[in-house]
C-alpha cells in the first residue's frame, strides 16, 4: 500500500469519530464536549448535515484509497477540505475570541492533514510522469 493511500485511509479513519461527535447524538456528544444545547430540532438538523458531508467526503476518501483512478481528485478534495475548516475556525478564532481547546488542536490538525495532503498530492503527481 503506498503512502498517498494509507494517508487517505487515516484520515477517513480519523475523521469518523469526530462526525458522529456532531451528528450521531448531537444533544448528548455537544453537550458533554462543548456545553452547547443541541436539543432544538433546527441545531440537530444542522450537525447531522456536518456530519453527512464528512461522512461523504470520507467515503470519497476511502473509494479514492483503493481506486487509482480517483486517488489524486480524493487527496484534492482533502486538501480543499481541511484549509476549508482550518481558515474558518481560523476566522472565529481571530473575530470571536479563543474556543475551547480541542477545538483549537482540530484545527491544527487540520492545517497539518492539508500541508500532507500537499505533499501526497505532488508524490503522486511525481509517480504518474
Amino acid at each position: 500500500m503506498t503512502s498517498p493511500q494509507i494517508f487517505l485511509l487515516a484520515t477517513a479513519v480519523g475523521l469518523t469519530p469526530i462526525a458522529l461527535s456532531y451528528g450521531f447524538s448531537p444533544s448528548t456528544s455537544l453537550s458533554f464536549l462543548f456545553n452547547i444545547d443541541a436539543t432544538p430540532v433546527n441545531v440537530t438538523h444542522i450537525f447531522r448535515a456536518v456530519m453527512g458531508l464528512y461522512f461523504a467526503l470520507v467515503t470519497f476518501w476511502v473509494v479514492g484509497a483503493f481506486v487509482q483512478k480517483i486517488r489524486l481528485p480524493a487527496l484534492y478534495s482533502l486538501v480543499v477540505f481541511m484549509v476549508g475548516l482550518g481558515l474558518g475556525r481560523l476566522l472565529s478564532l481571530v473575530l470571536d475570541g479563543m474556543p475551547h481547546w480541542l477545538l483549537v488542536v482540530y484545527m491544527l490538525l487540520e492545517a497539518g492533514f492539508a500541508v500532507v495532503g500537499i505533499l501526497m498530492i505532488n508524490k503522486c503527481q511525481k509517480e504518474a510522469v
